[in-house]
């Protein structure tokens, strides 16, 4: 009896081992590692970040590298032609700095030579296409900026050996994928200039999936800048080739706005949810504010672990939402133009204010949400996540604006020019709108940087260790994609893949409808309408490519919500 016991034990013991490997808690698998970990948009840019990491390099020269490689691999979002903001976390130090490289307006430019008409009292004869194509829709590129200061101040390996592989990978091209040839074929202001079509186009077609596509003349401009850092972009060969295109074309930018620009750098902006220490970007963005306001009126409710998917997670998320979009839509810009008060806007005081009328059975009507006393955006964005072996961290989100920017590549460069002219407030002063179109932060002037959403974020726990390095790209969906990922982990106990494949709403101020994905249950979006939510029906909303760390293993995830993302790491 004694070993038909043991026999029996044996076998249940086997069952048990079994299970616990084979039966997955989660379809959404993260990759895991104890090493560095590289998450983007394009896993052969995950790639060549890795490849700087086993060179002996830290995490912000894998950074730089995937940055400048992401030109190459995904051209409708990244890029040297655009700007963007970086979280730098340097371990030992136990320091953490934001890097602000947005584009700024060229200094000769203005709204009257822009529109050809007086805004914002001529709006409805205003044709805004001209913010969003063409050679006058740029803000002086910020990129190469961003990225060449945080290798000067925080990397490790030589520039040159850093952009080694980008180089390499630029002369000897990348195999087309679908959604590439498909997002050139959807982009038809690369068609209006000449020098965009002959690089993404072949006998009037967009290039086609599986052809190669080599960028000789990027790889020319990442040589120039390997060679004599942010002088060989902004001064130069490459700079007198911009400044003949603009004047060839009537644009704004000359060698002054060039060779001036300068990076933008501190301390980010940080709130406390549940405790935990959560760090993103400040002004100009806006996607900050948003996200620490929705956390800090999330942090007044309790969440249990299995309603990740109820009602009512989803009415505070919209609820929260609002008020963020609210709290960003008057007093966020260039905080070297405007006196920004953010510690106003995320204080307690703040929060409660716009807690105070949030009530459980319905929507808050938008003139129920006021502004502070005291423009649409587009999608075409992309963010990458990296961590390596040492526990240094960036998270870094950089954009173009639209997809392929404004459709202009500077001839000779193989640069693709941003359209972040676009994001001003042009209707400052229009008393009959109360929207962010008005917003007297962010209303235009000449060398300023424009608001923008983008939100990498970085979460510690309570003793200070790093948890979660994340962001998206979305435009105005960025803070909600990051809002949903950040509760997913910490309210709801799931893992990474988990948080980043729950359902995701948007909620904006002072506009009635809510933004939802396909994967909400009907049942869910049926009482949100009952609510008086007015759900809508949206596309997927944002790309999180995220780093959760447990116990000082890295799990990383990359959102399958758009394709080629991937997920790289050491071995």
């Amino acid at each position: 009896m004694r070993y038909l016991i043991l026999s029996f034990l044996l076998i249940v013991n086997t069952v048990d081992a079994q299970q616990s490997y084979i039966d997955y808690r989660s379809p959404f698998h993260p990759v895991v590692s104890s090493e560095g970990m590289v998450v983007s948009q394009s896993y052969l840019s995950s790639d060549i970040g890795i490849e700087i990491l086993n060179k002996g390099g830290n995490a912000v020269d894998a950074a730089v590298a995937v940055g400048f490689s992401l030109a190459i691999t995904l051209p409708r979002a990244g890029n040297i032609g655009g700007g963007g903001f970086m979280l730098v976390y340097l371990k030992e130090q136990e320091e953490i700095f934001f890097i602000d490289y947005r584009g700024k307006s060229p200094l000769n430019s203005n709204i009257k030579d822009l529109f050809n008409t007086n805004l914002p009292k001529d709006y409805k004869k205003t044709d805004f296409n001209k913010s969003r194509f063409g050679y006058k829709a740029s803000t002086v590129p910020g990129t190469v900026a961003g990225l060449i200061d945080a290798h000067t101040n925080f990397g490790k390996l030589p520039l040159s050996q850093v952009l080694e592989p980008v180089i390499k990978q630029a002369e000897e091209g990348i195999i087309v994928s679908y959604d590439l040839s498909k997002a050139i074929e959807s982009s038809k202001q690369l068609l209006k200039d000449p020098e965009s079509k002959s690089i993404y186009f072949k006998d009037g077609k967009p290039l086609q999936e599986n052809s190669l596509m080599k960028r000789p003349d990027l790889a020319n401009t990442l040589r120039l800048i390997a060679k004599n850092g942010t002088k060989g972009f902004y001064e130069g060969e490459t700079a007198r080739k911009f400044i003949e295109a603009m004047e060839d074309n009537n644009g704004f930018m000359v060698k002054k706005d060039l060779k001036d620009y300068k990076i933008n750098s501190g301390a980010p902006i940080v709130s406390l949810y549940r405790g935990n220490p959560v760090f993103t970007a400040g002004p100009p963005s806006g996607g900050g504010v948003v996200l620490l306001t929705a956390l800090n009126i999330l942090g007044k409710y309790k969440f249990n672990k299995a309603d990740s998917n109820s009602t009512r997670t989803y009415h505070l998320l919209a609820e929260s939402l609002r008020r963020g979009h609210n709290n960003r839509s008057h007093h966020v810009g260039d905080p070297n133009f405007y006196d920004v008060p953010i510690d106003q806007l995320i204080s307690k005081e703040r929060t409660n204010e716009l807690q105070k009328n949030l009530k459980f059975k319905s929507a808050t009507p938008s003139d129920n949400v006021k502004p502070l006393s005291v423009v649409n955006e587009s999608r075409d964005t992309t963010h990458y996540s990296i961590i390596d072996s040492d526990g240094n961290a960036v998270s870094n989100t950089y954009t173009l604006g639209y997809s392929f920017g404004s459709g202009v590549t500077i001839p000779g460069t193989g640069v693709l020019m941003n359209n972040q002219m676009n994001n001003f407030a042009y209707r400052y002063g229009d008393t009959s709108i109360v929207g962010r179109a008005a917003s007297p932060a962010n209303k235009f002037s000449p060398g300023k940087r424009p608001m923008s959403t983008m939100a990498p974020t970085m979460v510690f726990n309570k003793k200070g260790q790093l948890i979660l390095i994340t962001g998206s790209p979305g435009g105005s969906f960025i803070p909600a994609a990051v809002l949903r990922v950040v509760s997913g982990v910490i309210d709801f106990d799931l893992n990474i893949g988990e948080a980043t494949m729950l359902p995701r709403i948007h909620k904006d101020w002072p506009y009635a409808g809510l933004d939802y994905e396909s994967t909400l249950s009907s049942d869910i979006s049926n009482q949100l309408e009952y609510m008086g939510h007015q759900p809508e029906r949206q596309k997927t909303m944002g790309s999180t490519q995220s780093i959760h760390i447990i116990d000082g293993i890295n799990y990383g995830y990359a959102d399958l919500r758009r394709p080629n993302a991937g997920v790289s790491r050491q071995r």
